[in-house]
C-alpha cells in the first residue's frame, strides 16, 4: 500500500530545477540528467464531498529546498516554462502556486523507469516580483501545506489538483494558547541575540524568525478558499523554523531535519514542543557566539 502522502509521476519529461535562493544568501543551480526519462502516475480518489480543491501551477524543488507554512524565500526563475508559471500565477491564479520536492523512490528491483514521488507540498504566495535582464526574482511566502490530489503536464510546465492538509488539535484552548506564548517568547529571545550577532549597532534589525513570527501573528490576506489557511497556533508552530544568523553548515542540515519532521506532523501542540526544543538550542548557539564575538572585541 503506497503513503496517501505520495504521488507517482507519469507521462511527462522531468523537469529542471530552477534556480533558487533564500534571504539568508545562499543559492543553487539544480540541473538533472540532460536525457528525457519517463515517470509512473497515480491519481488519488477524492471522495466528492465539500472538500476544496485548487486547481494550481506546481513548482518542483530537491528535498534540500522544502518550503514550511510562513518561509519567505527568493527564487530566480529564468527558463521560459518558469516564466510561463509565473505569469499563469501572477494573472491567472491570484499570485498562487504549490511549492513541492521531487525526489526518486524505489519501487521494485526490476522497474528500469525513473520514478518520483511528490511530497511536502506548501501552497504558496507571490509577494513580489522584480524583473531582471534575464528572467525575474520572485519573492514568495509559504501559506499552508496542501496534497496533490491530481498531477499532470501542461505544457510548458506542471499543474494539479491540492486539497488543503491542516493539523488536528488534541489540547484545549487555553493549552494550547499557554503553548503558543512560550513558544513565542523564546522566539522573541532569539531574535534579540541574532540581533547583536549581526549587528550591535543596528538594534531594529530584522531577522528571518521575526520575519516569520510577524507573518504568522497576522490574518492572513491570501485569495482563496479559508480552508487552506492554517490556524494562528499551526502558523507560529512553523515560524520557528528558519535559518539563524550565521549558521554553520551542521546547523542548516539540523534545520533541514527539523522541517522535514514539522512537514511530517499532524499536531500542532506537538510540533510547538520540537520547535521551542529547537529555538531554545538556537538560543544556546547564538549565545555561545556573541561571548566569542565579545571576546574578539576586547
Amino acid at each position: 500500500m503506497m503513503n496517501n502522502s505520495l504521488i507517482q509521476l507519469h507521462s511527462f519529461s522531468l523537469p529542471k530545477f530552477p534556480s533558487s535562493s533564500s534571504t539568508s544568501g545562499f543559492s543553487s543551480n539544480y540541473n538533472i540528467n540532460n536525457r528525457r526519462r519517463r515517470c509512473r502516475f497515480t491519481r488519488f480518489a477524492v471522495s466528492a464531498s465539500s472538500v476544496p480543491l485548487l486547481d494550481l501551477p506546481l513548482l518542483p524543488f530537491p528535498k534540500e529546498q522544502i518550503l514550511v507554512p510562513s518561509e519567505y524565500k527568493k527564487l530566480h526563475l529564468y527558463e521560459a516554462r518558469y516564466l510561463a508559471l509565473l505569469e499563469e500565477s501572477l494573472y491567472k491564479n491570484n499570485s498562487l502556486f504549490v511549492h513541492f520536492v521531487l525526489h526518486p523512490i524505489a519501487v521494485n528491483e526490476t522497474f528500469t523507469e525513473a520514478s518520483f514521488a511528490a511530497r511536502y507540498a506548501c501552497l504558496v504566495s507571490i509577494e513580489k516580483v522584480e524583473r531582471l535582464d534575464v528572467g525575474a526574482l520572485v519573492f514568495i511566502r509559504g501559506i499552508g501545506r496542501v496534497k496533490l490530489v491530481e498531477f499532470g503536464q501542461e505544457q510548458p510546465f506542471l499543474r494539479g489538483l491540492v486539497m488543503p492538509s491542516k493539523d488536528y488539535v488534541l489540547l484545549d484552548n487555553s493549552e494550547l494558547d499557554s503553548k503558543v506564548s512560550e513558544l513565542k517568547e523564546a522566539l522573541h529571545n532569539l531574535n534579540s541575540l541574532e540581533i547583536k550577532l549581526k549587528a550591535p549597532e543596528e538594534a531594529s534589525l530584522q531577522t528571518q524568525t521575526s520575519n516569520a513570527l510577524k507573518w504568522a501573528e497576522k490574518t492572513v490576506a491570501v485569495d482563496c478558499d479559508e480552508a487552506f489557511i492554517p490556524s494562528l497556533a499551526e502558523r507560529i508552530s512553523y515560524s520557528a523554523l528558519q535559518p539563524v544568523s550565521g549558521s554553520l553548515q551542521s546547523e542548516l542540515s539540523t534545520l533541514q531535519k527539523e522541517k522535514l519532521r514539522a512537514m511530517d506532523i499532524k499536531d500542532t501542540t506537538e510540533r510547538i514542543g520540537n520547535s521551542l526544543k529547537y529555538v531554545k538550542n538556537n538560543i544556546s548557539i547564538v549565545a555561545a557566539k556573541l561571548a566569542l564575538q565579545s571576546l574578539k572585541i576586547q
